[in-house]
């Protein structure tokens, strides 16, 4: 359905009392669709919103432009909401991310098994908690493969992954191992961070590279993220970090409303070091009380059915506790 389609009465041609009581249904029908109740989020929003929209979806309306925050920031630097193009350029993903209800929704309810793991790497390697929205932009909190190879929750490229300390084989592929390439993405970060001196131009390299944006600011002569005329894909990269980010934080004031048992909860798992070659994945999943099901969901860096090791080396495989 395009911005175009609608629904129009004058359509239905009806006659008698059957026809009235039929446009009578569509109408109570067509007003239960149209008007959803939503709470706005709890606090002091005149802080956060502008007041001109302190009334946007808060009256239930699915119509009405999402709320723009008043101040931001990303990784404690300030955003410059009034330098040129930035409030249009927000506004776009927050429409975006706040009327894509289905993915946005289900982007809160992984976040609820992911950030847990997450975040807790970010700070033991000095890495501002904005950056867990990256790997929400980037992947959906979900192990996908991008068309040009990038995999993971954080995407990385074959070539680039063991970079960054990421086994890469046919049967282990590491950029699939939250934990692990969650490390990886922080050492990228940081490399970026000190290149750039700006946590948005780190941001931005994640998607166009460090090469990249540096040659974009050597040609344009400017020097930050703000400024910078990107590729389209870039050019939007920071700003939906942002609208996700703006989106979590008061996920009520743009109409989302999780109940806690909705959430996707951590994973119980136990881990089980593993020293030697496995030829049989199943067979091993079964003699700990588990299956093939549980111990890929849990371990999707287990590329095939069977595990080869070479003498000295080790892994971790995890698996449910029951």
């Amino acid at each position: 359905m395009g911005f175009n389609d609608h629904f129009a009465f004058g359509k239905y041609r009806v006659s008698g009392v059957r026809g009235m009581f039929f446009l009578l249904l569509v109408a109570i029908g067509f007003g239960a669709t149209a008007w959803s109740p939503t709470t706005p989020a709890v606090g002091d929003e005149k802080d956060f919103l502008e007041e001109s929209t302190l009334d946007v979806l808060g009256n239930g309306s699915q119509n009405q432009s999402p709320r723009m925050p008043v101040r931001l920031s990303l990784a404690d630097e300030v955003v410059p909401m009034d330098a040129f193009g930035v409030r249009e350029q927000l506004d776009r993903e927050l429409v975006v991310n706040a009327y894509r209800h289905g993915s946005t929704m289900l982007y809160m309810k992984r976040a609820a098994r992911w950030f847990p793991m997450i975040e807790p790497i970010l700070e033991a390697h000095g890495i501002p908690d904005d950056f867990k929205y990256l790997a929400v932009i980037e992947s959906g909190l979900d192990q996908v493969v991008s068309p040009a190879g990038a995999t993971g929750f954080w995407q990385f490229m074959k070539g680039t992954a063991p970079q960054f300390g990421l086994r890469v084989s046919s049967e282990v592929d590491e950029r699939y191992h939250v934990e692990k390439s969650t490390h990886a993405a922080c050492a990228y970060l940081l490399e970026a961070r000190e290149a750039f001196g700006s946590w948005a131009l780190a941001a931005a390299s994640y998607n166009m590279g460090m090469a990249g944006v540096r040659r974009e600011l050597k040609e344009q002569g400017v020097g930050s993220y703000w400024e910078l005329h990107l590729n389209a894909e870039t050019a939007r990269y920071v700003y939906r970090l942002l609208a996700i980010k703006t989106i979590f934080e008061a996920p009520e004031a743009y109409g989302f409303d999780l109940r806690a048992e909705a959430l996707y909860a951590p994973y119980e798992v136990e881990t089980h070091w593993v020293k030697g070659s496995i030829p049989d994945l199943a067979q091993f999943a079964r003699s700990h009380g588990s299956n093939l099901k549980e111990l890929k969901t849990l371990n999707p860096w287990l590329r095939k059915d069977r595990l080869n090791l070479v003498q000295g080396d080790s892994l971790r495989i995890q698996l449910p506790i029951h």
